[in-house]
């Protein structure tokens, strides 16, 4: 029996011990992932291979580590944990600079872009809704994400902040951007780009980061 074989039985079996656990049907987690239930169910079966979007969205529903369904999907997986304690998780520029250059992305992507994002995202974290996404789901992303270095420790800060009844409406609306950067599945690179799928959520902390020291933050 092939490697590739031993993968999918083993995230095949994932995948219904986790539906077990939670009582969901195969049905159910194709309401919520928006995937095909015969899909699901051939994923489950080990007769189809799961693409990593897939993969994500079973990951968000399931609350399974991503990287954990990505490894028994038979993906090579970069150690994050070595990737996120290197200098380009500290500086805008390099980030940047990485991102624009890759050949691994389909498109360069700017800073530009991540603003535009964020920007999108500011009127909703005013919002209740905005405000319950970002306090029920963040705890959940990081554990999804398996999150270690800097990024993450920032965003745990900036969660922090923003839970606190004192902050400035202007202080409020870019924590919570930020942090809906990082929560919501819509990234301008899809989490499951590796290694560089948190790389624009690092871009769009700096920004916050800055964006706050304006405000005497």
């Amino acid at each position: 029996m092939s490697n590739t074989q031993n993968s999918d039985q083993k995230l095949g079996q994932l995948i219904k011990t986790a539906l077990k656990e939670q009582a969901l049907s195969m049905r159910k987690l194709s309401s919520l992932t928006g995937i095909d239930t015969s899909t699901i169910s051939r994923i489950a079966n080990n007769k189809q291979k799961a693409k990593p979007s897939h993969l994500q969205q079973i990951a968000n529903h399931l609350k399974i580590p991503l990287i954990t369904l990505m490894q028994a999907a038979g993906y090579e997986v970069e150690d994050k944990e070595k990737t996120s304690s290197s200098d380009m998780y500290t500086s805008i520029d390099t980030i940047q600079e990485v991102l624009i250059s890759s050949k691994y992305l389909d498109q360069p992507v700017t800073i530009e872009q991540i603003q535009q994002e964020l920007s999108k995202y500011e009127q909703f974290a005013l919002t209740k809704e905005g405000q319950q996404k970002i306090v029920h789901e963040f705890e959940a992303k990081v554990e999804q994400v398996m999150g270690t270095g800097p990024f993450i420790m920032e965003l745990k800060k900036m969660y922090k902040t923003y839970c606190e009844e004192t902050n400035s409406i202007e202080k409020r609306t870019i924590l919570g951007s930020v942090l809906l950067y990082f929560i919501l599945s819509t990234d301008i690179i899809p989490d499951y780009v590796f290694p560089f799928g948190y790389l624009d959520d690092c871009l769009a902390v700096q920004i916050g980061l800055e964006r706050l020291s304006k405000l005497g933050v």
